[in-house]
């Protein structure tokens, strides 16, 4: 497999400016174990007409869940990697590009969100909150950060569709903070009139054979039924308007 690229992301603003003229337009998204995912676009020029349209990609964006985090092939385990599999057996002419980062908050994915749209996007996936939440981050700067990134995403690329994952909490966080956690999703879905997931977890979250030993990352098996929830909202997506 080819492994294109490896930067670590605290040394990408450091670099000199002929470094990123000789890597465009290489793709630079990074997962949880700070290599490209196999799953990913290549991302090139001349993928930007064809049979294979450059706008005709799907990003998801998000943490460790999406990355893929501990399963021992991420880039065919991972939900996103399942996604794609679903749409290849389809016959639908879009390309996943995992952008899950490990331990990703929403103000880091407001940080880096702006390289992500660097390059063409015709759905984007946003699947963050779950570090905000284990952290007891304010529920208001959540909503906010991921409005904020939603505004960028519709700046950039206003043509893009945007579906939001809902996520919740273990119970062990308190009755209060879970519930104002909780409603965060539905809250930014119905404010910027977007589709939402209920619950990316759903079915997998606190059940133990779904999850790996830390009871947080989902085992490829959970994975597979984060795809199945996924795929029944993102599936209208890949047809509608075309």
């Amino acid at each position: 497999m080819d492994r294109t690229l490896i930067l670590p992301i605290n040394r990408v603003a450091t670099m000199p400016r002929r470094f990123f003229k000789a890597l465009f337009p290489a793709t630079l998204f990074l997962i949880a174990s700070g290599r490209i995912s196999g799953q990913t676009d290549a991302l090139r020029p001349d993928q930007a007409s064809g049979l294979h349209p450059a706008a005709n990609r799907i990003v998801f964006f998000g943490d460790s869940l999406t990355a893929g985090y501990g399963l021992s092939d991420p880039d065919r385990e991972a939900y996103p990697a399942l996604i794609q599999k679903r749409i290849d057996a389809a016959g639908l002419p879009w390309r996943v590009v995992n952008a899950g980062l490990s331990g990703e908050t929403t103000a880091g994915g407001l940080r880096r969100v702006n390289w992500i749209l660097r390059q063409p996007v015709g759905i984007f996936v946003l699947a963050l909150g779950a570090n905000d939440g284990l952290r007891g981050l304010p529920p208001p700067l959540i909503e906010s950060n991921l409005r904020a990134i939603i505004a960028r995403v519709r700046a950039a690329r206003p043509n893009a569709k945007i579906l939001l994952a809902g996520m919740r909490l273990p119970t062990n966080f308190g009755e209060d903070y879970i519930r104002q956690f909780a409603a965060v999703f539905p809250a930014v879905s119905r404010a910027e009139n977007l589709q939402l997931i209920p619950f990316l977890l759903e079915g997998v979250g606190g059940h133990p054979d779904l999850n790996q030993a830390d009871a947080i990352h989902p085992t490829a098996a959970g994975d597979a039924l984060i795809a199945n929830t996924v795929w029944l909202a993102l599936r209208p997506l890949l047809t509608a308007g075309n």
